[in-house]
Parts: structure tokens; sequence; C-alpha cells
């Protein structure tokens, strides 16, 4: 809907909804908490009106400053045996595919809302964030999809259901792939695993036989402990070296004895 201008003296947050003190704090205020970094993948999930197959791999790693969601939170003292939700509210507005919206709006399990990695950010690699970016606040989730982390973040609520914004009833839902039947739906929040070839780059060439390293990156919500390279238009799966994820990172894997065209496949199990 477009990026929301914000007035970074006159910002609050505000946190409420099923807590028993409710709070509303400045930029400068947010500032003076102790502050938390984190680097993680960012994955866009793409536009929600396409299929997730097209325009894949809008992925970055970035490095977070913030404060973790759950010590703000905490302050409030929210009621968790009613309290299933975390809605967050975002200052952009307007028109989506048709469908007109006051407030861009997106909501966290409780669970995942009080992990220790989810922030209410300020900086994006050692930088405030820009308008562009969601600045000067955003939310960030960690090793879900990019929508999630909802950009010009202006108000967090405790609530015992799912929000009723098209962003979580309308747009951001795909297929259940455990559902055998092709009908189950459900939010576009964790990120399933993935993975891709950097080097060689596609069609590149080389003059002189003999072994050729291959490496890329592979992520996913959990931790990428295994990856398979295929060597020959998949007659032979030869597993690579992964090392091993920090925060919630993706994972850099390499392999030294691809001699034919090759494709890579990763999982968060050790037996595929």
């Amino acid at each position: 809907m477009g990026a929301a201008v914000v007035d970074p003296i006159k910002w609050r947050l505000i946190v409420d909804g099923l807590v028993e003190r409710p709070i509303s704090i400045s930029l400068e205020q947010l500032k003076q908490m102790p502050q938390t970094h984190v680097t993680s993948f960012h994955e866009c999930y793409g536009s929600p009106l396409a299929a997730p197959t097209k325009n894949v791999w809008r992925i970055g790693c970035v490095s977070w400053t913030g404060v973790p969601l759950r010590c703000l939170l905490a302050l409030t003292r929210p009621d968790l045996s009613i309290g299933t939700y975390v809605w967050s509210d975002g200052l952009d507005s307007g028109t989506f595919a048709g469908v007109q919206s006051d407030r861009y709006q997106k909501d966290l399990p409780i669970e995942k809302a009080l992990s220790s990695e989810v922030l209410v950010a300020y900086e994006m690699n050692g930088k405030p964030l820009g308008k562009e970016r969601g600045g000067p606040v955003r939310l960030v989730v960690p090793g879900w999809f990019g929508t999630n982390s909802t950009k010009w973040l202006c108000r967090l609520s405790v609530q015992d259901r799912r929000s009723p914004s098209p962003f979580t009833t309308v747009f951001y839902n795909e297929t259940d792939p455990t559902d055998m039947t092709g009908k189950k739906i459900r939010p576009v929040w964790g990120v399933e695993p993935n993975s891709i070839v950097v080097r060689p780059r596609p069609d590149e060439f080389y003059e002189r036989p003999g072994n050729i390293e291959v490496w890329g990156r592979a992520w996913g919500s959990e931790e990428i402990i295994r990856v398979e390279v295929c060597i020959g238009h998949g007659k032979t799966w030869t597993e690579a070296y992964v090392e091993p994820r920090k925060q919630s990172t993706w994972g850099s894997a390499t392999t030294d004895n691809a001699t034919e065209p090759c494709s890579v496949r990763a999982d968060t199990s050790l037996i595929l």
C-alpha cells in the first residue's frame, strides 16, 4: 500500500490488549531499553496474488538491532491464559488488490512472540531504519517470511484470536502441503527448507577438467543440518559440508567433487 511517512519525534508504540498494564513509549524511550542484536536471513514471500514459485529467492542476510518483543510484553503483564496471539499494526494504509484497509495488520502466535529472537527493531545493519525499510521501527520475526515483520510499527496488542485483517484472512495464505486433498489452507509463517547453488553460476564454463568447488546457501525456519548436491542430472547425490548456523542466518554448504551440472536439496533432519 506504499511506504508510510512517519515523524520519529511524534512516533509512539502502544502495547495493549489482554494485559494488566498497557503502555505507550516513544522512540527515545525504546532506545533506552536494553538492546539486542540479531542476525537472520530475511526472505520476501512475494506477492500474495502470484504463485510462490515465481520470483523466488528474494532473500538476504541482515543484522538487526532492537528490543526483544518479549521484554516489551513483560512490562504489560499479559494474561497468557487467554492471550494466544499478538497483533502487530503498521501505519501504511490504502488499497491493495481492490481491498481497502486503514492499517496493515498481522498476528503472531504467542509462543513465537515470546521467543528470544523476535525484535522490535530500529536499526538495520548498524544504521537507523529508513522509510523504505519500515522505519523508524518495525517488527522482525526471524525464520518467518518478511510479511510477518510488520513495517512502520505503531501498535502491539495481545488478543485471544487471530487478526481479522485482510492480510491474514484474504492475503498471505497458502495450500498446506501436508494435506493430501489440497483443500487445507495455512498462514504464510515459517520458511520451509530451501537452498540454491551460488557457484558455479548458471552456464558457467570451465576449460580444464578436474574437481570444481560447488557452494551455496541453505535456509529455513529451523537450522539446516544436511545438504546434498546432485551431480549429473540426478544420478548421484553427494553430501556437502554445512557451516553451522549462527543465530538465524542462512547456512553455507560446500562440496568439491562436481564435474557435471548440479542441483541441491536441503533438510532440517539427518535423513532425507
